[in-house]
């Protein structure tokens, strides 16, 4: 098959697509042909090695941890999946951008419901369920306020949505250009990060802070910057690494990974096709230009996902 490869640590331009094997599914696990496959963060420092103490990778490496595709074979023990079923999932470091990949049934893999097509569903996995994560991991409630930082990325379009599901006052960092269209997600305000200091001007709009920052932008000893933001007694919840404590009466929440529950993923994709969720494909590439778009994803501003089709 052809894949997207990594045959060590190396920069971003130096990808290939290679002609690997075809893997075979193992006990408890499924092949999915995949027909779509959407990029992540953490896809480009697995390829560069800037992970690599904590996400240590096995070379070649196939490119892509969200997929969607229809499943062409089943491994021993598997049950509620057989070949033909439409699907969508986060596979890790399985390698989605391949004309194959392996899935193992449970939390992070799904049936694609009627009305919702291959590129849509593959944007959804990784980034929607790290969103629903986070909410869950403040225990974010109605009639709370939250200020997203890096509402147009992946994670944080579903972050705005999500937070808005749950009844929240939503605030969402956003250009002048991106302002309209992330109120329409459900954003009650939004703080250009370009043009003002992002902490000062949320405190405009909610006095004494808001409930939970959910950061999605910085990382380390720059978390407490964002903490300013947050009323004494909330909460501030990352999936990037920071200190253990603030300077201030702020808990800091960390999902270092995401472990979502039964049926999060089938209620995003449900959503998603019944057009109560939102999904935003920022840029979509043919397989041939694969290189192309791990380029575009790591070195310009694109709203959404980006998503590359599998022939």
């Amino acid at each position: 098959m052809k894949a997207l490869v990594a045959t060590e640590y190396q920069p971003l331009d130096r990808l290939t697509i290679a002609d690997l094997p075809k893997p075979e599914p193992g006990p408890g696990e499924v092949v999915v042909k995949v027909e779509a496959a959407a990029l992540n963060p953490l896809d480009l420092m697995l390829v560069t090695g800037a992970a690599k103490d904590l996400f240590p990778a096995e070379h070649p490496l196939v490119i892509g941890m969200d997929m969607a595709g229809t499943v062409a074979e089943v491994g021993t023990g598997v049950s509620g999946y057989a070949p033909g079923d439409q699907v969508l999932g986060f596979v890790g470091q399985a390698g989605s951008v391949a004309e194959y990949t392996v899935a193992t049934p449970g939390p992070r893999l799904a049936h694609r419901p009627q009305g919702l097509d291959a590129v849509q569903a593959a944007a959804i996995p990784e980034s929607g369920m790290t969103a629903v994560c986070l909410l869950r991991a403040v225990g974010l409630m109605q009639g709370e306020s939250v200020l997203v930082i890096g509402a147009t990325g992946g994670i944080g379009l579903y972050a705005v949505q999500h937070a808005h599901t749950l009844g929240a006052r939503v605030i969402a960092t956003a250009t002048a250009q991106d302002a309209d269209y992330i109120r329409e997600l459900g954003a009650a305000g939004t703080v250009d990060y370009r043009a003002a200091d992002v902490v000062e001007e949320t405190l405009k709009l909610v006095p004494g802070g808001v409930d939970v920052v959910v950061d999605l932008v910085n990382r380390g000893e720059a978390l407490a910057g964002s903490a300013r933001a947050v009323r004494p007694g909330g909460r501030l919840v990352s999936p990037l690494f920071g200190p253990g404590e603030l300077d201030r009466d702020v808990t800091p929440v960390y999902i270092g990974s995401f472990n979502p529950e039964p049926g999060d993923l089938e209620g995003l994709a449900s959503r998603a096709a019944d057009g109560s969720l939102h999904v935003e494909i920022g840029a979509r590439y043919a397989f041939d230009d694969a290189v192309q778009a791990v380029a575009d994803f790591a070195g310009k501003h694109i709203r959404g996902k980006v998503v590359i089709t599998v022939p």
